[in-house]
């Protein structure tokens, strides 16, 4: 839904600072798109299926999505903000499950792996 969200903002933004945010917004569905990918090369090395369909994203999604909705570009930033945070909050504790009940050491790297990477995005402190 991030991924979604990021191009989605990327496509609708506007004003003064357009270029820049065009591009700041490119990147990180870019890389967002390699963390989806990676995300399902996981799933399925665990013997799982990779998620690939709306259906099964919408079923899975954590986070809020506002349809219809175009803010201006701070509030883009601000919500994507918002998202990082949430989804750092949320591997928190998907860590301390994997670990604890699933005692899958791997996935637990895994996982501190991709909060590592939400923990960069521009704004985020990594304390949340």
């Amino acid at each position: 839904m991030l991924y979604t969200k990021t191009k989605n903002y990327h496509w609708n933004v506007v004003g003064p600072q357009f270029h820049d945010l065009h591009k700041f917004l490119d990147e990180q569905y870019e890389e967002l798109a390699e963390i989806v990918d990676d995300v399902a090369e996981r799933a399925r090395s665990l013997g799982g299926p990779a998620l690939g369909t709306l259906g099964e994203f919408l079923k899975q999604m954590r986070l809020k999505e506002h349809p219809g909705l175009y803010p201006g570009a701070r509030e883009m930033i601000a919500n994507l903000l918002a998202d990082h945070e949430a989804l750092i909050r949320t591997l928190r504790v998907d860590l301390e499950t994997c670990a604890e009940r699933y005692h899958d050491i791997g996935t637990n790297d895994f996982l501190t792996g991709l909060m590592e990477r939400h923990e960069k995005w521009p704004g985020c402190s990594g304390h949340v």
